[in-house]
């Protein structure tokens, strides 16, 4: 049997040793058993750490280690268990039920113990599905796969996506159906693009009951942050108290085009953090609403300086592949939406509300 595809003893052959065990403690009969005789081994519980991206499975060595703890104290946090580390009972049986529900959407055996078969399983649904083909059932894959990663997750989240030429025309009926409530549509980049599948996105998603809003794809090399938040608001990016039209959003984040220059756009940090100043207060006095910031923290902490400039007039729409949305920049002690993941049951990139829909709303009416 393949590394990993195998516990050191089956769950249920572990509960029938320690129903015996009782027997013969009652019957006054004395059993020594080392400390960790009925625990999953080591390596087990690393590929299971590892099948869900919580741990890399470069790190299978079968010796516990602070990666291992680490790994495990994340699952534990996600399942809402006590996050201590330690793989006791509790976090055996939230990992092994977890796993099944992996095995079953990859179409393989529902043992509870990943390992190299399961990682195959995973790698063909991947493939199959327009995924990074590399055997880790990590937020997105689970996403598309239909299970919820954290069961710790606030229960008023609302789901929603946002979109971009990309995706094309969306199919917004069924995006609906399978719980989309807000859509966050690209309007503009720079100073010359303007999204041929706005129109599509934006009223579509509207048409459907969808809160919905726009977004400005930054490039501040190519011109003043108030000359693109002019073209911005001028091609679909403003803003009306209807209640279903979001604030105007600004995406700053990595330059996708190396021969303008670095992450930053060549722009020193207090150059970076004037020019997004220039974008916020022209679309506030164009729409009168500061405009949504999305952004990731790295590119937020080596771009700006980690500014906490903006954190008390500008909503924080946060990426953040993972478990949670973690550390979030300087100045904001919550985040209003979290992209959570690059795929999933919406069409685009999956995003959570930090709140209920009548928030939602609220947020829309400013």
């Amino acid at each position: 049997m393949p590394q990993g595809q195998h516990r050191t003893r089956s769950r249920l052959g572990t509960r029938l040793v320690l129903g015996l065990l009782s027997v013969a403690t009652c019957a006054g009969l004395a059993v020594g058993l080392s400390p960790g005789a009925f625990a999953v081994s080591t390596t087990q519980l690393q590929w299971d750490l590892a099948g869900m991206a919580y741990l890399p499975f470069s790190g299978i060595d079968g010796a516990s280690g602070p990666a291992t703890t680490a790994a495990t104290k994340a699952f534990q946090s996600d399942a809402c268990l006590t996050a201590d580390g330690i793989d006791g009972p509790q976090t055996d049986a939230a990992l092994s039920a977890k796993v099944k529900q992996v095995q079953g959407a990859a179409g393989t055996t529902q043992d509870g113990a990943f390992g190299a078969g399961t990682k195959s399983a995973v790698q063909a649904w991947q493939s199959a599905h327009g995924l990074t083909a590399d055997g880790a059932a990590g937020p997105a894959t689970m996403s598309a796969m239909g299970i919820t990663r954290s069961s710790c997750a606030a229960p008023s989240a609302v789901k929603g996506m946002d979109v971009s030429s990309h995706q094309s025309n969306v199919d917004w009926a069924a995006a609906w159906a399978n719980g989309g409530r807000f859509a966050i549509v690209k309007a503009t980049e720079g100073i010359a693009y303007k999204s041929p599948n706005y129109a599509q996105q934006y009223n579509g998603s509207a048409g459907v009951g969808m809160v919905r809003g726009a977004y400005h794809f930054a490039l501040p090399d190519r011109s003043t942050g108030t000359v693109q938040a002019d073209y911005f608001v001028n091609n679909g990016g403003g803003w009306t108290a209807d209640g279903k039209t979001l604030p105007p959003s600004l995406d700053i984040e990595y330059n996708p085009y190396p021969a303008d220059g670095n992450s930053c756009y060549n722009l020193s940090q207090s150059a970076m953090v004037s020019w997004i100043s220039a974008f916020s207060t022209q679309v506030r006095a164009r729409t009168g609403r500061y405009p949504i910031i999305y952004t990731t923290t790295d590119w937020w902490t080596t771009c700006t300086g980690n500014s906490s400039a903006f954190s008390a007039t500008n909503p924080l729409w946060v990426a953040r592949y993972s478990s949670s949305a973690g550390t979030l920049p300087a100045g904001w002690s919550k985040y209003t939406i979290w992209q959570n993941a690059s795929s999933g049951g919406l069409p685009g990139d999956q995003d959570l509300f930090n709140g209920n829909q009548a928030a939602l709303v609220a947020l829309a009416n400013g």
